[in-house]
């Protein structure tokens, strides 16, 4: 009966001490509305990858749209958001940084600065 209950008791030490150790985890859909083509989506998605904390990144350029799953403890959504505008991109109303987005392929621009008009 002794045993039984120290077996126990070291069960629940040991699944307490495991779910103490789960990171918190996060899934944002953040608005890109600059974003154009597959190359967009290659460009946001290699960079934001190298970032510690984020699991992953899925950019829809067709919606408009990049979700990101990240750890809360390592990171957050305005780094992420400030991130994508420092690559050249709009993000949930932070605007790409001017440089950055000079910077871009004449396909990755928005198209009133290519000179083509957008698809209605």
């Amino acid at each position: 009966m002794h045993r039984l209950i120290l077996l126990a008791f070291a069960g629940l030490v040991i699944n307490i001490s495991a779910s103490g150790q789960t990171k918190p985890v996060q899934t944002v859909k953040i608005s890109t509305p600059t974003v154009q083509c597959v190359m967009c989506k290659d460009k946001i998605e290699g960079i934001l990858k190298r970032y510690n904390g984020i699991m992953t990144v899925n950019v829809n350029y067709k919606r408009k749209e990049t979700t990101v799953k990240f750890l809360t403890d390592r990171i957050n959504e305005e780094f992420i958001k400030t991130a994508i505008a420092n690559i050249g991109y709009d993000a949930n109303g932070i605007e790409a940084t001017p440089d950055s987005y000079k910077m871009l392929p004449k396909c990755c621009k928005k198209p009133e600065d290519r000179g083509v008009k957008p698809k209605e």
